[in-house]
């Protein structure tokens, strides 16, 4: 009966640390209940010329799309360019992307494999060809994306500020309504922009890059001597990395992209063990940075955008799996014990388990309900199809529970998910 106390003690402690150290995101999330209307941003005075990067594989099926929108931003055309490194491809999209007036490269290496390793070669290409102070910065697309057409302007007048090293936008869906896994990917993404970013670009904390439609300076790339990022989270190595050094990343609302999420659980599975894996290393590059740089901060601020980077990449999943491990365990030992200790045990561990399950599971609908009204105008779905994703949101993010645990022993590489363009991607809809 005594072990049953301390698992109940360590169990409390587990969740009453967990409260305390994410009790800020709370109020991210009333700030952004009441801060809805985002203020206009200013006229830009100068339109600054900017370099934006493609990173493609295989992506001959979306990479056209990509460039019709690009094409077709309402910024002046002589104040951008787009390069597509065409990396380790044995289809022609290369071919595509030259046709639709992108500069392209072809790259063809086998052992360094992932986007960061791409994008560092093209910025080298590039700086090559333009050198190292013709654009004022470089902005990053992922080949299934498409981009509203006022995605330049409005960054623009952010960057023009002169206040950020890097800018985050806004990262929509195509594919809200494919299924459940599409809708609770969207809605994940849509909580980053509204409750996390959005917030802390208003309040003057420091936001996170998120693997696409970011911006970062031309100053900024010259001093890292390009994308010296290639974890399997290259993304969030950059903003931790940039965190850590006291640089500014921003957020830009008006900036919209649309992005192409997995429909399947086998892709999706593997992008997010990658992404987990990748936190991995992070933490394990970072995290007494992060954790010294929370307690002795260098400048105003410092100290908190440390801490909130270091919430954002701790592995705190892994407190609750190992809670429900312990009570797997208990249930499984108790089989050894006489009978009535055995029911003793089992109902306990049994009703613990369904109770962290249901608030869980109440938690993230709460989070999903929250995230959908606020979003409700710039999600593309039916009413119907916006509400009934939100019952089913928490089993996405209870898949990370196994994902995390896989992680931890796995050996992950960057592996290419498939995409589809808008009309295959209306046809799977119906």
């Amino acid at each position: 009966m005594r072990f049953l106390e301390y698992f109940n003690t360590f169990a409390s402690a587990v969740v009453m640390l967990l409260s305390v150290l994410y009790a800020y995101q709370m109020f991210y999330v009333l700030y952004s209940i009441l801060h809805r209307k985002v203020p206009a941003l200013k006229e830009a005075a100068v339109n600054h010329k900017y370099a934006i990067f493609v990173s493609a594989r295989n992506e001959s099926g979306v990479i056209g799309e990509l460039m019709d929108s690009l094409n077709g931003l309402d910024y002046p055309r002589e104040d951008y360019d787009v390069f597509v490194v065409a990396d380790n491809c044995t289809d022609n999209t290369a071919e595509i992307a030259a046709a639709k007036n992108a500069h392209v490269y072809e790259r063809q290496n086998h052992e360094q494999v992932g986007k960061g390793y791409a994008l560092n070669y093209l910025y080298h290409k590039v700086t090559e060809l333009k050198g190292s102070d013709y654009y004022d910065g470089f902005v990053v697309f992922d080949a299934d994306n498409l981009v509203d057409k006022r995605f330049l302007t409005e960054l623009n007048k952010k960057f023009d500020t002169g206040r950020y090293d890097a800018l985050t936008t806004y990262r929509n869906s195509k594919n809200f309504s494919e299924n459940w896994l599409t809708a609770a990917y969207s809605i994940w993404f849509m909580h980053e922009a509204r409750h996390l970013n959005y917030v802390r670009d208003s309040i003057g904390a420091q936001c996170m890059i998120s693997g696409t439609g970011f911006m970062v300076s031309a100053k900024l790339m010259k001093e890292n001597d390009g994308w010296p990022y290639y974890f399997l989270t290259e993304d969030i190595q950059f903003s931790v990395a940039s965190t850590l050094k006291g640089l500014r990343i921003g957020f830009v609302d008006s900036a919209i992209l649309y992005d192409e999420q997995p429909a399947e659980m086998k892709q999706s599975w593997m992008q997010r063990l990658r992404w987990a894996k990748g936190f991995y290393q992070i933490d394990g590059k970072y995290m007494r940075e992060l954790i010294v740089g929370s307690l002795s901060p260098t400048k105003k601020g410092h100290h908190f955008a440390c801490y909130d980077v270091l919430m954002t990449v701790l592995p705190c999943s892994l407190l609750t799996v190992a809670l429900v491990i312990g009570a797997a365990w208990i249930i499984g030992a108790a089989g050894f014990m006489p009978y009535y200790v055995q029911l003793v045990f089992r109902n306990e561990m049994i009703q613990f388990l369904g109770l962290l399950l249901l608030n869980m599971w109440l938690g993230m609908m709460a989070l999903a309900s929250v995230t959908v009204v606020s979003e409700w105008q710039r999600i593309h779905a039916t009413g119907w199809q916006k509400v009934k994703y939100i019952a089913i949101f928490p089993m996405y993010m209870l898949t990370y529970l196994p994902i995390s645990i896989q992680a931890l022993f796995a050996k992950v590489q960057w592996t290419p998910i498939h995409h589809y363009s808008t009309e295959e991607l209306a046809v799977n809809r119906k």
